[in-house]
């Protein structure tokens, strides 16, 4: 990939402008590229998202359906199968338990059961999480990842940054497989450094986002929002954090987080998700297994608690992770004696 140069690198963009973007030159280039949710057209799509696609590509790419993911997401795996590279937005990623079947039981496997004749080149879109969507209660604030992180045949993406949104999402609407892909909606507002020049991040690479010699964070969406300001409080008290940012969950990139971890010999975890079973468990596993013996200090995980997200905006900040909590565990691991 070609550096920006000086000018073009100093663009920047919302999350939501360069998820737009990137979609807008996927469109652009291939019709067979086609968007397709619940109010996508003029409204935009429930966080406005897709506004003004439908201005420029009309019926053809940008289609409004019925309040139905199930039937979507079969929608798209036969469109995906006859030629189309469907991009799928759910209006909330909770929602999309309702399409689990087709997602997870049908195009997950088409490549597979079918001995590679055929193909299922879906993006997922799903707008997930908490924190910025106040007393959404408990059917539009969860952090399901870790549901598709387990199931072969799916690749998901989860960017925390403008710049990392397009290239992702460009090479999500790329791969010949289906790709759920995770927005956070605290971050739609954030700005970033967007270059115009056409680029796209590899899937499955993970990137440092803060290099540091003290501790390896590794941290996703809008949780690495948290570590980066959690590392620049503790700067002043000698503590240097190396922060990795995942970009991929599925397939990960575990021979960067080996390598930070056998520099750093120490780990913290975060995840927004509720702490059991979630993807944090997989890699500190993973971790444990390949490093054991560079480790200074057991491996801590930051999470969300296993409680349905209530309503109560009293009671909800009381379940997500904060920066108190990760500064806390951070010098828990770094002082282990």
């Amino acid at each position: 990939m070609s550096m920006p140069d000086k000018d073009i690198s100093t663009r920047k963009l919302s999350y939501l402008m360069a998820i737009r973007e990137a979609m807008q030159e996927e469109m652009r280039r291939d019709k067979n590229v086609i968007l397709f949710g619940e109010d996508v057209e003029r409204h935009g799509g429930g966080f406005g998202v897709s506004k003004e696609l439908w201005e420029e590509f009309g019926d053809q790419q940008v289609r409004n359906m019925p309040i139905s993911e199930n039937c979507m997401a079969g929608l798209a795996l036969g469109a995906a199968m006859t030629g189309c590279r469907p991009i799928l937005e759910f209006m909330f990623m909770d929602f999309s338990a309702l399409a689990i079947d087709q997602i997870c039981n049908e195009a997950a496997k088409i490549h597979y059961m079918y001995g590679g004749q055929t193909n299922a080149p879906i993006v997922y879109r799903c707008p997930q999480g908490g924190l910025s969507y106040k007393s959404a209660g408990a059917h539009h604030s969860q952090s399901l990842e870790a549901w598709y992180v387990h199931v072969p045949g799916l690749k998901v993406v989860f960017p925390g940054t403008p710049y990392d949104a397009k290239g992702l999402l460009k090479a999500a609407i790329c791969d010949p497989n289906p790709v759920v892909f995770i927005e956070h909606k605290a971050l739609y507002n954030n700005e970033g450094i967007v270059p115009e020049d056409e680029y796209i991040i590899p899937l499955g690479k993970a990137d440092v986002k803060r290099t540091g010699s003290s501790i390896t964070v590794i941290a996703y969406g809008y949780m690495l929002q948290f570590a980066l300001e959690a590392a620049e409080k503790l700067m002043p008290e000698g503590i240097d954090v190396e922060i990795i940012d995942p970009r991929t969950l599925n397939p990960f990139d575990e021979e960067c987080f080996f390598e930070s971890v056998r520099k750093t010999h120490r780990v913290v975890l975060i995840q927004e998700a509720c702490r059991t079973g979630g993807v944090t468990a997989e890699w500190g596993m993973r971790i444990e297994e390949e490093c054991f013996d560079w480790l200074d200090a057991p491996i801590v995980r930051v999470a969300g608690e296993d409680v349905p997200i209530p309503y109560a905006q009293s009671l909800e900040e009381k379940v997500w992770p904060n920066i108190s909590k990760i500064i806390a565990a951070i010098k828990n691991v770094c002082y282990f004696n």
